[in-house]
């Protein structure tokens, strides 16, 4: 707020320090001829009138006779804001689109001196350039008595004053044939050029009498020219622009050294005069032609001094104005100066005051820092200990961890080594046989894991090394590829090997390149979905070998891509795993001195590369295995078995046992799960969350037993979601998981969950407790059968309540509509007949129709006791299409007639 104070007082003075100013004009001038003279009696014009418009602002470029360069510099004006652009353009053409574009745009365009090729300008300034011509083949003819030869010298063929001068010349010499012109030179307006022009042209014409040149500079180059090639001769030349001041054509003909020029004016004036006009929205004339007239020795004093005489007031005027702007100068920096020793003088005090006042509360957050430091210095010392502490319990952990990889071993064999044995007898029966292999399979499945694990620790503690020898990488893939075909051939998957090569030998521990390649074959069968492809590329350059796994599966973010090989990542989408098979590879191929890496989109499936080099010599002596020690031991491999799922279309509908979905993504788990309910429930399978709780929305069946990691939504998902819908809340959900933790139990009974049961777990508990769920939701059931809309309480949800309120209270306003359907409740209350009517029946022990009829017949026996309602009005009010319906109905349901039973209880 201090500060706030202080901004906003700095910004109140400041703001007192600028005037309101008028508005301002501002014009953009945009000059293109050679002639510096020329270019600047026309600004000095245009700045003399400008002057008496002490807020207009005038911003001048100079192309210097280059009209691409003035293009681009219209354009910027154009775009810096002016409101009217004055134009000298050098050439015609060139200029006529830019112009065009500023005047459709809505910017006044003044054109001066040469016009553009179309009529697309606000306003022309300019002399009558075909007068100027005819004028001075007039005085040409008359200096020369009549008779003589001339030499004309034309500025750009392509500028309308070229053109123009030169058509008013010829057209007056056509009347005077004893003038004769026998040359016609292209001078480009520049003196250099015309020189040029003229030393080619003078030694054919010694008898020359008299040269035309259409501006002053070409007029010096002529003169100078005369003198260079004939000093003997005085040839007479003209020329045009009557400029004034130290260097202009004036001051050539007051000097001697040209005869006569004609004039000229720059149109500066004139321009600025008629840009005001139309800035002020005053009347002006679109067209300003400017009058000419000859200066040579008859009146070149009187004009000379005329014209010094204003360059001389227009000086005095600019020093007058550049004084009046100092004083102005001086009087804003006094103003402001004042202004700003007010505000420091006021902000000092503030300043002041709040440094008082932060002194006395700094010395009380230094008092508190001191305290805080002394705390932070304890506590530091603290976790200094603890982290000594964690540091030594981890390396504890990693002991256990390794030692009780160990361990799993033994287990592990004296389980694998008695299976193996059972299997080979031929007296064991097919159900007997099936679970075997189950066991077996997930046994070694289990020690492949074990020796990941053990794996890992090795290579971190660095006890891990090499044993590589030559062999033939193709027929070694060919072989690690066996386990998989059978995999690939039951899901359709295009599984094949991809190479030009029959035999290649490289250098490479087959234990370590097993468990790589085996290790990315997994994955990608893992990642791949049915009749999808994987592919084994094999090729090599000079100096390595290149292997790539490609798939058409899930693919590769680019997080996934990045974290791929990092030890326990796993990408948000990915299956269930460890997060150590890649990294472990990456180690493995490090150690061969080659690389692997990860590429691929999402979606579009996923390679991997891994590049080893050919030869040995960039192994150790000691990585090199002793041929006499035999061969090297194959890693555990474990696949998919054979056990077959029974298909659901196969398995006949039994409408009289409990249905039971099954959401389980490991197939041997949900086969083995299968059989062992099969007998006492209808099952109904998914292997993903989303189509899982598809099946249980369609279904809406009597148990779920779902898995808690599972892919696309996991079973705390799945609860949540179930147990939040009135169709299915009352669906009583067992979760099964490896999450043992007392926090991860908590989280799945917090989403609402009936049963947690970790795995491993006792198929004979699991069938119990599912038998036991379903037993209590009957008993649930026939405690809510005839109960009134507001006896709903026990047992059940609050959205069960909910729903058996509403469905209660639906029925009860429609009592007395007889085409009162299950379709037309369902309907009101957003479900399927199928769903309401195993909704009802889960949660009140019937079917809605019973339930209708239950409710029919309790207002019956309400309405019976008022002796004033006949039976046929009881029966009406009540939705029964007839009284004998009603009659009948009553007596089976209470054993009497409800005449009798209005006696009875009367």
């Amino acid at each position: 707020m201090r500060f706030a104070l202080i901004a906003f007082l700095l910004l109140t003075l400041f703001a007192g320090c600028a005037e309101k100013q008028g508005d301002e004009y501002v014009i953009g001038f945009s000059q293109c001829t050679g002639d510096d003279e020329w270019r600047r009696a026309m600004l000095d014009g245009m700045q003399r009138e400008l002057a008496f418009h002490n807020n207009t602002k005038l911003i001048f470029r100079d192309a210097h006779a280059n009209s691409a360069v003035q293009v681009k510099q219209i354009e910027a004006l154009l775009q810096s804001g002016i409101q009217l652009l004055i134009v000298s353009p050098n050439e015609s053409d060139p200029l006529t689109p830019v112009i065009e574009k500023a005047y459709k745009k809505g910017i006044p365009v003044v054109v001066v001196d040469r016009r553009t090729s179309s009529p697309y300008y606000t306003a022309y300034v300019g002399g009558d350039n075909y007068q100027v011509g005819k004028t001075v083949g007039e005085y040409a003819a008359t200096l020369l008595g009549g008779k003589g030869k001339m030499i004309e010298v034309t500025g750009l063929p392509r500028s309308s004053p070229a053109s123009d001068r030169h058509r008013g010349l010829v057209d007056a010499l056509a009347t005077r044939p004893g003038i004769q012109r026998v040359a016609t030179l292209n001078g480009q307006w520049e003196k250099d050029i015309a020189k040029k022009e003229l030393r080619k042209a003078l030694p054919h014409f010694p008898d020359l009498d008299l040269i035309f040149a259409q501006n002053e500079v070409m007029a010096m180059g002529a003169r100078e020219v005369c003198n260079e090639i004939f000093p003997e001769r005085k040839i007479r030349v003209i020329g045009v622009d009557g400029l004034p001041g130290q260097f202009g054509d004036i001051q050539m003909v007051y000097d001697g050294h040209i005869t006569a020029t004609a004039l000229y004016p720059t149109g500066g004036e004139e321009a600025a005069r008629v840009a005001m006009n139309i800035l002020q929205k005053q009347p002006y004339q679109k067209e300003n032609l400017l009058q000419t007239a000859i200066i040579d020795s008859s009146n070149v004093r009187m004009i000379k001094m005329q014209t010094d005489k204003m360059i001389s007031q227009q000086n005095d005027i600019e020093r007058q104005q550049a004084r009046i702007d100092e004083q102005l100068e001086i009087y804003q920096t006094q103003r402001g100066l004042l202004y700003v020793m007010t505000g420091l003088f006021i902000v000092s005090i503030i300043l002041g005051s709040v440094a008082l006042y932060s002194l006395i509360e700094n010395k009380k957050i230094n008092k508190e820092l001191n305290s805080k430091n002394t705390e932070i210095l304890i506590q530091r010392n603290r976790i200094q200990d603890i982290a000594e502490k964690a540091q030594e319990a981890t390396e504890s952990k990693f002991r256990f961890f390794t030692n009780i990889s160990h361990e799993f071993r033994t287990p592990l064999t004296l389980i694998l080594a008695p299976v193996e044995e059972l299997l080979r007898q031929k007296n064991e029966s097919p159900a007997v046989k099936k679970n075997l292999s189950l066991v077996q399979k997930n046994a070694r499945r289990l020690l492949w894991l074990v020796n990941q694990l053990m794996d890992f620790r090795k290579i971190e503690s660095g006890k891990i090394r090499l044993q590589v020898a030559e062999n033939d990488i193709v027929a070694f893939i060919s072989e690690l590829m066996l386990p998989f075909e059978q995999v690939a051939k039951k899901r359709r998957i295009d599984f094949r090997l991809i190479t030009t090569l029959s035999r290649l030998n490289v250098w490479f521990d087959r234990d370590m390149m097993d468990k790589v390649l085996f290790n990315l074959l997994s994955n990608a069968f893992k990642f791949t979905a049915d009749w999808g492809h994987i592919y084994i590329h094999i090729t090599h350059s000079a100096n390595e070998v290149i292997i790539q796994v490609q798939d058409n599966g899930s693919g590769l973010s680019e997080a996934d891509m990045a974290g791929a090989f990092e030890m326990f990542y796993q990408g948000k989408n990915s299956i269930k795993g460890t997060g150590l098979g890649l990294p472990l590879s990456r180690e493995f191929v490090e150690l061969h001195q080659g690389t692997i890496t990860a590429d691929g989109k999402k979606g579009e499936g996923a390679i991997f590369t891994v590049t080893l080099p050919l030869g040995n010599a960039h192994f150790q002596p000691e990585d090199i295995a002793d041929p006499a020690a035999g061969t090297i031991e194959k890693s555990v491999a474990w696949t998919d078995t054979t056990i077959e799922m029974p298909a659901q279309g196969e398995a006949t509908e039994r409408k009289d046992l409990p249905t039971v979905v099954l959401i389980e993504d490991n197939e041997d788990l949900l086969a083995f799960m299968t059989g062992l309910l099969q007998n006492q429930y209808e099952i109904i399978t998914a292997t993903d969350g989303k189509a899982g709780l598809d099946q249980c929305f369609d279904t809406v069946p009597d148990l779920v037993l779902c898995d808690v990691m599972l892919p696309g939504m996991d079973g705390l998902q799945i609860t949540s979601t179930l147990k939040a819908d009135m169709r299915t809340s009352h669906i009583p959900v067992i979760l099964l998981t490896a999450k043992n933790t007392p926090e991860q139990q908590v989280e799945g009974m917090q989403a609402r969950a009936d049963m947690y049961m970790t795995k491993p777990f006792s198929p004979q508990f699991l069938q119990e407790s599912m038998r036991s769920l379903l037993t209590n939701r009957q008993l649930l059931q026939s405690t809510q059968v005839g109960r009134n809309i507001g006896d709903t309480e026990t047992g059940l949800s609050r959205l069960d309540k909910k729903f058996v309120n509403e469905l209660r209270a639906l029925i009860v306003s429609r009592l007395d509509d007889p085409t009162l359907t299950v379709e037309s409740i369902g309907r009101e209350m957003g479900l399927s007949r199928v769903q309401l009517f195993r909704k009802t029946k889960a949660l009140l022990g019937g079917g809605t129709n019973d339930l209708i009829l239950n409710l029919r017949l309790e207002k019956a026996c309400t309405l019976l006791r008022n002796p004033d309602l006949t039976v046929a009005e009881i029966a009406d009010q009540t939705g029964f299409t007839s009284q004998s319906y009603f009659s009948t109905v009553f007596k089976t349901r209470f054993g009497v007639s409800p005449k009798d039973w209005r006696l009875v209880k009367s």
